[in-house]
């Protein structure tokens, strides 16, 4: 006589049960830290009757430019070229159109880790002759402590009301069923705009102004927010209710 299989365990349930009554909590944290790193853009403009002319002076003045930028040594960490563009301004002549003058951009983004020297170094970029720039935006690092110190108190949050639920019951804790990120299973949300977060930082540089330097502009660092929050499950010893 052959013994009967084993029983299969059933599926888990995706609720509590009598003997394992479910606790689901939300854990939150929000957090105002002091920015990491600050990034400004940078429009160098150039023009000329010719193109190469236009071009030739929009070489000199964005080499100016990374010049001064590189001058600070470690204080800008990254330095990037965006876009760049060299249009023709065309005006009717007759019955036709001919060049009028070459307008020339180019766009450079800076990001700085050292805020003291930010304030004259934005400065000095916008006293450049036809040179903009935009900024700063404060940020802090994809790998900053805060954002793990945040999804860390958001856990001990989540604990800290299962349990006050299960002590409200005259029970305790068992175990943890679950904890996800809120909007872990759905589609992440889209970053905003560049330009919706852009705020004018300084103009352009009057050309034939004073040869001495303007004084440091005086920029205070912007407070960082930082969130966290998660849906965390657990079960609890049955209360005697």
């Amino acid at each position: 006589m052959t013994a009967p299989a084993p029983e299969e365990p059933g599926p888990a349930v995706p609720y509590g049960t009598p003997d394992a009554p479910r606790i689901a909590v939300r854990g939150e944290a929000h957090l105002e830290v002091d920015p990491e790193i600050a990034r400004i853009g940078i429009t160098v403009t150039a023009r000329g009757r010719d193109r190469r002319s236009a071009l030739d002076d929009l070489n000199r003045r964005n080499a100016t430019v990374i010049d001064l930028l590189t001058s600070y040594g470690p204080a800008v960490e990254h330095l990037e070229t965006g876009a760049l563009s060299l249009t023709p301004e065309l005006i009717r002549h007759g019955r036709g159109e001919r060049v009028r003058t070459y307008h020339g951009t180019v766009h450079l983004t800076a990001e700085l880790c050292d805020f003291t020297a930010l304030g004259e170094l934005t400065t000095r970029l916008a006293d450049l002759d036809l040179t903009r720039v935009d900024g700063p935006w404060w940020a802090l690092r994809t790998d900053s402590p805060a954002h793990r110190q945040a999804r860390r108190q958001a856990v001990h949050e989540a604990v800290q009301r299962a349990r006050e639920y299960a002590e409200a019951l005259g029970t305790t804790l068992a175990a943890l069923v679950e904890i996800a990120d809120i909007g872990a299973e759905s589609a992440p949300s889209l970053p905003p705009a560049p330009g919706a977060m852009r705020s004018r930082a300084a103009g352009y540089g009057a050309p034939g102004g004073p040869p001495d330097e303007p004084a440091p502009l005086d920029l205070r660092p912007q407070r960082q927010h930082v969130s966290a929050q998660l849906n965390a499950r657990f079960t609890m010893k049955p209360p005697k209710l």
